[in-house]
């Protein structure tokens, strides 16, 4: 097979355009989350919830969590998992992918000596599901290890563990608390069962699709991955060193291509994996709500900037929601704004206000 030989540019037009953020905008909050695959999902708001940013910055100001929490909920088009929104039809993959490879090992064996407190709990929740954790018994064995905080909460990790594994389900929630119940009754039914090799391949397919190239393979993080093995076909990118994987369905996007300004959540996959995105568009990029103040150089929360199919800066914005105000604190110019950029970029701080039901404050505000 030939390897296909693309310029940056060409590349990141294939993948802004695979993750949906050139124009025209995405209308369809289903597709759109089929299209990139998954939500992740963080208690994180200071300026939205990440999944509820992503979403914002492919679909635009008609956005409203509430249609989220409809597809979740209340149609199913949508299920939550642990971590993650996904479309029902890539459960079985990923079900298969924890059941037959089994990514923790220790986890199979405290699964193994607490196997009379899962059948509690399925027991529990063929009763009287859907349940929060806790309006369950605990009756587990053996406690879950840890040195955090997660050290003893039994109920909460075997609830995990079961929905990772395709036992349970999450069925919605209250508030942050989540309602489990048994998968027959969350997901749609007659869902295939999928064998490692077959979980494997429609995984790596959904990945290349929705992040248009990557590597093959590469180091091995914990959460959703990178890498898309063999699914579609070689290329490589002038001036960055290896092989890449395309998908095919892309290689005419990079003619026909029309840019935007989006503003990113910290999480989006365009620039998830920051070796990536700093490969395809010199841009580095550290989430630093974990450094102390004075070691920050672009903020707590700070939203990666794409204007049309370049990387260019950083903006450091809060949501106060006490005064009513979008709290500007800086714009960050990894290049140096032309003027299209500056009105671009202040014109989509004031869309992200306007969809957060706020006023524009700061010294950085437009």
């Amino acid at each position: 097979m030939a390897v296909h030989q693309l310029t940056v540019d060409q590349a990141r037009r294939i993948a802004v355009h695979a993750q949906l953020l050139d124009t025209p905008r995405p209308t369809d909050l289903v597709r759109t989350v089929e299209r990139l695959t998954f939500l992740q999902i963080d208690p994180t708001a200071a300026i939205a919830p990440s999944a509820d940013l992503v979403l914002w910055s492919r679909l635009g100001r008609s956005y409203d969590p509430a249609d989220l929490t409809r597809a979740i909920e209340h149609d199913r088009t949508l299920v939550e998992t642990v971590a993650y929104v996904r479309s029902p039809t890539d459960i079985p993959a990923v079900i298969a992918e924890v059941r037959e490879a089994e990514p923790y090992p220790f986890m199979a064996t405290w699964l193994e000596a607490n196997d009379s407190f899962r059948r509690d709990i399925l027991a529990t929740l063929e009763a009287d599901g859907p349940l929060l954790s806790r309006d369950i018994p605990d009756t587990s064995v053996v406690p879950w290890p840890s040195t955090g905080w997660t050290n003893n909460r039994n109920i909460t990790k075997m609830l995990e563990v079961l929905a990772l594994r395709g036992e349970v389900a999450i069925a919605g929630r209250k508030g942050r608390q989540r309602y489990f119940d048994l998968p027959e009754r969350v997901y749609p039914p007659d869902l295939p069962a999928l064998s490692l090799d077959e979980a494997i391949a429609h995984r790596n397919e959904r990945r290349l699709a929705s992040l248009g190239i990557a590597r093959a393979t590469g180091t091995v993080m914990p959460g959703e991955g990178n890498y898309v093995g063999d699914a579609g076909e070689p290329a490589e990118v002038e001036g960055v060193p290896g092989t890449w994987r395309v998908d095919p369905a892309y290689l005419d996007v990079p003619e026909t291509f029309t840019g935007r300004t989006a503003f990113l959540s910290p999480f989006d996959r365009l620039v998830h994996d920051r070796v990536r995105a700093e490969q395809l568009w010199g841009f580095e990029y550290i989430l630093e709500m974990y450094k102390p103040k004075d070691q920050r150089r672009w903020g707590y929360f700070a939203l990666p900037i794409l204007h049309h199919d370049r990387l260019v800066g950083k903006l450091d914005a809060q949501a106060d929601r006490k005064s009513g105000t979008l709290v500007v604190n800086a714009i960050h110019e990894d290049v140096r704004f032309t003027k299209a950029i500056r009105t671009a970029v202040d014109r989509e701080v004031a869309d992200l206000a306007a969809w957060l039901g706020l006023t524009l404050s700061g010294p950085a505000a437009p």
